[in-house]
């Protein structure tokens, strides 16, 4: 079976203007990438877990913080690997510059033999929705454009 991963889409209205919470992944891989390598905080689950439940936990595990609200669930999307991302967004705030990451443990540099951990997101922003559309992984931005089209402000 395919994998799956829940995550939460957190939003903000500052203005007029709709804002999206996204989080850069860590690492030696992403470290100069960009456009296009951002993502809602997301993390895999299995098929026992409540994807909401999974959704609020990586949230928490990739930024340091709870998350509570009204979620509304947006339609899951499909990666380009395959992955099903199940989403939820959520009105909150929260300061980007506080998050604090769990992290993950590899072998770098690559047949080194040696292990080195990195944060598993090495930073995060508010992005308006149009730059949101652009910094997001290309399968998610379907989650960034749901959220324009459900979201009164």
């Amino acid at each position: 079976m395919a994998k799956q991963s829940a995550g939460i889409l957190l939003y903000r209205v500052v203005g007029s203007q709709l804002q999206a919470f996204l989080v850069h992944p860590g690492g030696p891989f992403f470290k100069n990438k960009d456009d296009g390598s951002w993502s809602i905080p997301k993390g895999e689950f299995d098929d026992d877990e409540d994807p909401l439940d999974a959704a609020k936990r990586e949230f928490l595990e990739e930024t340091g913080q709870s998350i509570n609200g009204i979620f509304i669930q947006l339609t899951p999307i499909q990666q380009k690997g395959g992955k099903t991302v199940h989403a939820w967004a959520v009105k909150g705030d929260i300061d980007p510059e506080t998050i604090v990451s769990n992290t993950f443990e590899i072998e770098w540099p690559p047949r080194s033999g040696k292990k080195q951990s990195f944060p598993e997101i090495d930073r995060a922003a508010w992005f308006d929705l149009d730059t949101a559309k652009v910094k997001i992984n290309a399968a998610q931005a379907g989650l960034i454009i749901e959220l324009e089209s459900k979201v009164i402000y």
